[in-house]
């Protein structure tokens, strides 16, 4: 929320980033959101989160369409960057705010589709077959169809073009350096890239690769959900766990440690308090 408010408040941070980091962060709203959401139906009837029930469907449905946001938004942070680097300076005008706001526009939409599918008809609410165990009363071949394809799409995109930015970085660098110019401030962009490059992949890494390895199990188990009590569910949980602190952590790689931002985030601070000093006298 502070992220979304400081860049919504600053009118020289409506760039064509500052968009996406924006819409990043309304993501990682929702996902909290509806994470909160499935937990208070954990504490209020576990159950219906152990062996599934209708009123899952809606909750299941934010939580993914939440998460496809997230990975479609970082994987269009990725690009952009790598456009505003990698291409020439005529390139970097092109990529406007228009080209921005369709972008996002067209992730949630994306997104919506692929998580309203189980309240589309996409669930085994009415039949035992295909069930799944972590996530009922989602079906084992939709969080396959969902899981496989944007996992690779949330690594290798952003794996290409953050490795792309680092070796034309560093090319640039050699070609000043042969030419006798000062290299410092490419220098210092490549580590700050390849900083925030390591820091992204952790954090992918961790907060998506058990979610993913639950799906695969969820996938070969035979078991019956009793058998798998209370282990699985746990493992369950802590998955769940992991993608709110990736919403806790995307503001901190992607916004907060931005100088501007917390400059900006000053500002704001001052010029309120600026307000309540001049009303009052």
């Amino acid at each position: 929320c502070t992220v979304i408010f400081t860049r919504m408040a600053t009118k020289d941070l409506h760039k064509p980033i500052s968009i996406l980091f924006c819409n990043l962060a309304l993501s990682d709203l929702f996902t909290s959101f509806s994470g909160f959401w499935i937990s208070m139906l954990f504490i209020t009837n576990p159950d219906i989160t152990i062996f599934g029930s209708k009123d899952m469907l809606a909750p299941y449905a934010l939580y993914t369409m939440s998460i496809l946001s997230t990975i479609y938004n970082l994987v269009s942070i990725g690009i952009e960057r790598y456009l505003a680097v990698a291409e020439s300076m005529r390139t970097r005008f092109r990529v406007a705010r228009n080209h921005s706001i369709a972008v996002v526009l067209i992730n949630w939409v994306l997104a919506f589709f692929l998580g309203c599918l189980p309240l589309m008809g996409w669930n085994c609410l009415h039949m035992e077959d295909n069930l799944s165990v972590l996530y009922s009363p989602f079906c084992v071949d939709y969080l396959i169809f969902i899981a496989i394809p944007n996992v690779v799409v949330a690594f290798i995109i952003p794996l290409f073009t953050y490795l792309r930015i680092i070796i034309i970085l560093r090319k640039r660098k050699l070609r000043m350096k042969a030419c006798g110019q000062a290299t410092g401030t490419y220098k210092s962009a490549e580590i700050q890239v390849a900083r925030t490059s390591i820091f992204i992949w952790l954090l992918a890494l961790i907060s998506y690769a058990p979610f993913f390895a639950g799906v695969i199990f969820d996938a070969t188990n035979h078991q019956c959900h009793i058998d798998l009590y209370p282990g699985v569910y746990i493992f369950r949980n802590c998955t769940a766990m992991l993608i709110t602190m990736n919403c806790l952590g995307n503001p901190i790689i992607y916004t907060l440690k931005a100088k501007t931002l917390g400059a900006k985030l000053k500002a704001l601070k001052c010029l309120s308090t600026n307000r309540v000093r001049a009303c009052t006298i």
